[in-house]
């Protein structure tokens, strides 16, 4: 069991004041963080303010190229409230711009689709509070034993990744039973 703190730094959907906090650590490139995606997304949708779902970054750059980048460019996007629909984009198209030479383009790209202030997007992609959000996220991973993506927490317990929406959903309804 981990004391995970939520801070202001967090991107949080739902109720940081829930009884019930899931932690993903995640890189946006990994193809196993992908496939879950769509399964958080129902999961933060189902659940709404009965938890907090916490996303932080754990880019596994030494065998995914363009993870760090894509976390910094959620940031970015982040910097102009628009966090969660960056993430969202990057995770739908993942084989669109994990394949590619470079991303960057991609990704400023994504930023003018959302209606960014595309200068903007591209300073802070390469701002130090940036890379030092991404890099605390990634620390705090590995404080809490993190050492492969996905790894969730729920409510300071690392969970065996759950393999179907209903297990997940399971185990999130006995938190919050748990805590009521």
């Amino acid at each position: 069991m981990y004391n995970i703190e939520i801070s202001e730094a967090d991107w949080i959907k739902g109720n940081k004041e829930a009884s019930a906090v899931l932690v993903e650590y995640s890189d946006f490139q990994c193809p196993a963080c992908g496939a879950y995606y769509p399964l958080m997304k129902q999961i933060t949708e189902d659940f709404g303010d009965k938890i907090a779902f916490v996303y932080r970054h754990f880019p596994l750059k030494q065998i995914h190229k363009h993870a760090t980048l894509a976390a910094e460019a959620a940031e970015a996007a982040g910097q102009q409230g628009k966090f969660w629909e960056m993430h969202d984009l990057i995770f739908e198209n993942q084989l669109t711009w994990s394949n590619k030479i470079s991303s960057k383009d991609t990704f400023v790209e994504y930023a003018e689709r959302l209606g960014l202030n595309a200068e903007k997007f591209k300073s802070d992609l390469e701002s130090k509070e940036i890379k030092n959000k991404v890099e605390s996220d990634y620390l705090s991973g590995i404080s809490f034993g993190v050492n492969g993506t996905p790894t969730f927490f729920l409510n300071g317990k690392k969970l065996a990744n759950p393999r179907a929406y209903d297990e997940f959903k399971q185990i999130i309804e006995q938190a919050i039973s748990d805590n009521i």
